[in-house]
Order: C-alpha cells, then structure tokens, then sequence
C-alpha cells in the first residue's frame, strides 16, 4: 500500500502558525483509516513552536531558500530558514523511509505551499511559488498536491 504524506494541519492537529489546525477532509480521514498517511508539520518539526509569527519568503520561492540565496523571515525580521530547511529534511527523510511518491500539503504554506506563496511583504500577496519542503520534495521526484486538488492527488494515488 503506497502512503502518503500529509501535512499535519490538514488533519485537524492545530499546528498552524496561527495555533490552529486546517480541517480534515474526507479523502484525507479515508487515507488515514486505510493506513496510509504520514503526517508531518514540517515547521514544527524543524524546531518552530505553535502558535509562532508569521513567516514569509521575500520572492515566495522555496527552492531559492534551499539554494541559499532567499531567507524565511517572519513579520518581525528574525531569520527562521534554518528551521524551515531542517523540517524540509525530515520530510524527505520520511518520504525515503517510507517510500513516498504523493505528498498533500497545505496551501499558500511557505514550507507546504505547491503552487502559491506569499511574497514576503506580510501584505496578503501571493506569488507563483512554492515552499521549503515542496522544493525539496520535488527534487526527490515527489508530486505534491495541496488541500485544493484532492482529487488530482487521489488519482495520482491509483496511478502509482
């Protein structure tokens, strides 16, 4: 059975910045009934605590963060990408321990987001983007999907 990895907030654990949790959709509690989801918030498990302030990547890349050429930042200016790139290794830890070609993460994220993030102005924007751990993810050969294309993700899943 292939698992899949979930950010932890999608699945009602209240690890957002904010000290909140996402929602739990359906197809997500199904994959958890089945066995197949690993959770991981990869903010908190790089070090971070819950609730914390905001945190954004000035030009919304995460590969540029990985790179070294871009911080995460949060709304006061402390610098929190070693925290970011950290929970970004742990997350590819698990992928290889488990074996894991699908990822379901949170949205607009500046670890988690796919396609979205904010720009680093604090102001509301989004840029085309994608977070820490979706880069890194991604070079892996991970397809990450967000909250939003569950049902891209689900097929993805069958196709495996």
């Amino acid at each position: 059975m292939h698992k899949v990895l979930v950010s932890a907030c999608l699945l009602g654990q209240p690890v957002r910045y904010d000290g909140r949790a996402s929602g739990h959709p359906d197809l997500l509690q199904q994959w958890q009934g089945e066995g197949r989801v690993v959770p991981l918030c990869p903010e908190v498990a790089g070090g971070l605590p819950t609730p914390r302030p905001p945190a954004e990547i000035p030009g919304g890349q995460g590969a540029a963060v990985l790179d070294g050429d871009a911080q995460v930042l949060t709304v006061t200016g402390e610098d929190v990408s070693a925290q970011f790139l950290t929970g970004a290794q742990l997350a590819l830890e698990l992928v290889r321990r488990h074996g894991i070609r699908i990822a379901v993460l949170k949205s607009g994220s500046p670890s988690c987001g796919n396609r979205l993030t904010y720009d680093g102005t604090f102001s509301g924007t989004k840029v085309s983007g994608e977070g820490v751990t979706v880069a890194l993810l991604r070079r892996e050969g991970v397809q990450v999907f967000s909250e939003l294309e569950l049902d891209a993700a689900e097929l993805a899943l069958k196709q495996l």
